[in-house]
């Protein structure tokens, strides 16, 4: 599906839709007048297939309890051969209520209080909140940032990890906020530190869908032929790829047994829920009929991006735009033209966007800013052709 099909299939109005990302701005930032250009969540409808597979589970009217019947596994497995080579087995897969909700379970289930738990930052801000709130002492290891393109400093992950005797890591692939898409020798050396000294490896790969060009996503469960996934937890969801996050289901892949078992008696204890039966219903049919509409997303995200970099590269060429090879979330460095201190005065009360700020996602990251391209190319434009009207040159 080409770009033009797409907008003109699946643009909507989300204003006034009980959307958090439009109608909580009073709320969240103060100003409900602002353009909405924060929260990972689209301006698209999902594929007609999951939405007329939602309608014949609501013309049957009854809602009970449910559990995930085989045509589901068979959805996600399919989807995970053919897209990401992944050859998942259905006595792995367990499912939890979102990605974020599966962190906190993660860091209970596989650590004590007061262990140390690694990230990379900057990094997507609710690995660092299930670290924190849960008891456990947060370990950062800083991205290297060259000129916008973020890279591993892998002598210092490693160094973290002897200082603070590391029991966990919390690994975002691809990468949020920065975009990255790590390689097979990236992915491979970081694996094989936490092997070296026994840390435990949670995979977000929520983004996993999401990439471009010639960059491919690896899951890191086969990684180096699957040598690491023993000790890799995967957790992954529809919710990014078919923009189905109210739906509330999430896949985790855990392949050891051991690990397995540990998992399974820890969230015994804590979650008596049941699948929720409509999620299911729509990430089933967007594994089975979605990749027509994902090729369509990909477009027009590409072009948001093509729209955004180009533009900022005419009008301000000292404003640094890191290159996106995954993710819909374009991360900006504002740093030449804006104070860090003033970045929310100028994006938020003279640029009148809502924006997720650099600092939520590490602390060496005031200055930046993520802007989300899954969105109709208007509110790109008008985003970026904001920020360019009102920065100031120097």
């Amino acid at each position: 599906m080409n770009k033009e099909e797409f907008l003109e299939r699946y643009a909507i109005d989300r204003k006034g839709t009980n959307s958090l990302k439009w109608d909580k701005l009073e709320e969240r930032f103060g100003d409900a007048d602002l353009l909405a250009a924060w929260v990972a969540d689209m301006e698209f409808k999902a594929p007609e297939q999951v939405i007329e597979a939602l309608k014949e589970k609501v013309d049957f009217g009854v809602f009970g309890y449910t559990y995930a019947p085989e045509s589901y596994f068979e959805a996600f497995i399919n989807w995970e051969r053919e897209h990401h080579g992944y050859e998942v087995k259905e006595e792995w897969m367990r499912f939890s209520t979102g990605v974020v909700t599966a962190l906190y379970w993660f860091v209970n289930a596989f650590t004590k209080p007061q262990d140390a738990v690694m990230i990379l930052s900057p990094v997507y801000y609710p690995f660092a909140n299930a670290v924190k709130d849960t008891g456990r002492t947060l370990i950062s290891s800083e991205l290297i940032n060259t000129a916008g393109v973020y890279t591993i400093d892998f002598e210092d992950f490693e160094k973290q990890i002897l200082e603070n005797d590391v029991k966990l890591f919390i690994h975002c692939t691809p990468h949020n906020p920065v975009g990255r898409v790590w390689t097979a020798e990236e992915a491979e050396k970081l694996l094989s530190i936490c092997e070296k000294h026994d840390v435990l490896v949670v995979s977000d790969e929520i983004h996993h869908d999401m990439t471009f060009g010639d960059h491919t996503h690896i899951p890191s469960a086969i990684v180096a032929g699957g040598r690491y996934s023993e000790r890799v937890i995967t957790v992954t969801s529809a919710s990014k790829t078919f923009n189905l996050a109210g739906l509330l289901t999430s896949q985790i892949i855990i392949e050891n047994e051991a690990l397995l078992e540990q998992f399974d008696t820890f969230v015994n204890s804590v979650n008596q829920t049941e699948v929720n039966m409509l999620g299911m219903t729509a990430a089933e049919a967007a594994y089975n009929y979605g990749a027509d509409w994902l090729e369509g997303l990909r477009e027009v995200v590409k072009s948001n991006e093509r729209y955004a970099v180009e533009q900022f590269a005419e009008h301000a060429p000292k404003l640094i735009v890191t290159p996106l090879e995954g993710t819909y979330l374009l991360w900006i460095d504002l740093r030449a033209h804006i104070q860090p201190d003033s970045v929310k005065e100028f994006v938020q009360d003279t640029c009148k966007l809502a924006i997720d700020y650099g600092e939520w996602f590490g602390e060496n990251s005031k200055g930046f800013i993520r802007l989300n391209l899954g969105t109709e190319p208007n509110y790109i434009k008008q985003a970026v052709d904001r920020i360019i009207e009102h920065l100031p040159q120097s």
